[in-house]
């Protein structure tokens, strides 16, 4: 049901501005995959942080935009840079009349957000990297609700990742696109042990407070559920997990239940194939997701032993490098990225004010 993007004929060349560790991240992928990825070149702000970038994973780095498209004009240029000098950075790109992948969010505001529209909306050259739609489980997921397994979606409830990526999930399953939303939060505190993040493990890590932030969003006949922790992305403790409910089913993380006659209900689950188990000499790779005998997603990154977010984050690459050639549709534009933020931050002023937040129909809608 669900298969990514073909490999193309060449590689998807791209090139980076900004030095941190999200731009580091796609210099990874590049060189796990370099037959179907190949980074050209990184502005950075300093000699010495190119001097690094550059010994680490042997690719050209520059000062300015205007030397990056001398060089090497890529397919695309990512804008991997802080919140605040994101929209600078769009629509520096957007002027030069190059097509942008921005990492995400757009904006760090409401206000930045419909100004960065009103900038460089109309010329349709930006991209968000929103990825999480498209990681395995997530996508073999979609797929079942795009054919109708479940019937209509009604809700989602989530509680894995946070603000805009959490939104584009719950968007995405739902199927809403620019839909007004009334949005309720609230932020509770309570001990939590913490012993894994970003840095490593604490070993000497004991409960401490932790923010758990609960909202609804009512999209008016379909809603959701949010559920995040400080740190759940990484915190042992803290299990993820998702409910995608429809007028004749559900999924609950990987088991599928509906009804196959009027007396009827059935329970069959995602399949997951993964390589290299056991006696298994294939590599170390997850292969195929299937759902009664039928392959749901198919592992279009097979061999080079990524995780499964770094499948998605590279297939939005890869996706993004054949839209920027007029090769395939748009992976996730600039509006819908807005969008995603716009009911996070809605979700973040319900919570501060302890009242109802309505989203209506904004510029990029």
């Amino acid at each position: 049901m669900n298969t990514p993007t073909d490999t193309p004929a060449r590689p998807t060349t791209f090139a980076v501005i900004g030095s941190g560790w999200r731009s580091e991240f796609f210099l990874r992928l590049a060189q796990a995959a370099p037959e179907r990825l190949r980074a050209v070149g990184v502005v950075t702000r300093s000699a010495e942080s190119g001097a690094r970038l550059t010994d680490r994973w042997a690719v050209p780095t520059v000062r300015t935009v205007d030397e990056l498209i001398r060089s090497d004009r890529p397919d695309f240029v990512i804008a991997s840079v802080p919140w605040a000098q994101m929209p600078i950075t769009v629509r520096e790109l957007e002027a030069a009349g190059i097509a942008t992948l921005a990492e995400t969010p757009p904006a760090p505001d409401l206000d930045g957000l419909r100004s960065l529209w009103h900038d460089v909306g109309a010329g349709g050259r930006v991209q968000v990297a929103e990825q999480y739609l498209l990681m395995p489980g997530h996508a073999a997921r979609l797929s079942l609700v795009r054919a109708g397994v479940i019937g209509e979606p009604t809700q989602v409830q989530l509680s894995s990742t946070h603000m805009y990526h959490a939104v584009s999930l719950v968007r995405g399953l739902l199927g809403v696109d620019f839909d007004e939303v009334v949005v309720n939060a609230r932020t509770f505190t309570a001990p939590l042990v913490d012993p894994l993040s970003f840095g490593g493990w604490d070993t000497s890590a004991t409960p401490e407070p932790r923010s758990n932030v609960l909202a609804t969003l009512d999209f008016g006949g379909r809603s959701a559920l949010y559920d995040f922790s400080d740190n759940q992305w990484w915190n042992p403790l803290r299990a993820r997990r998702i409910v995608v409910r429809g007028s004749i089913g559900e999924i609950v993380d990987d088991a599928v239940t509906r009804m196959v006659d009027p007396t009827s209900p059935v329970t069959s689950t995602l399949s997951y194939r993964r390589r290299g188990v056991d006696m298994n000499l294939e590599g170390v790779d997850l292969d195929t997701v299937s759902f009664d005998g039928e392959v749901v997603y198919r592992n279009a990154w097979a061999g080079t032993r990524m995780s499964e977010d770094d499948i998605a984050v590279a297939q939005i690459l890869s996706d993004t490098g054949a839209w920027a050639r007029g090769e395939g549709p748009a992976p996730y534009p600039l509006a819908q990225a807005c969008q995603d933020h716009a009911i996070a931050l809605a979700m973040g002023t319900s919570a501060a004010t302890g009242t109802d937040v309505r989203v209506a129909k904004e510029v990029w809608a």
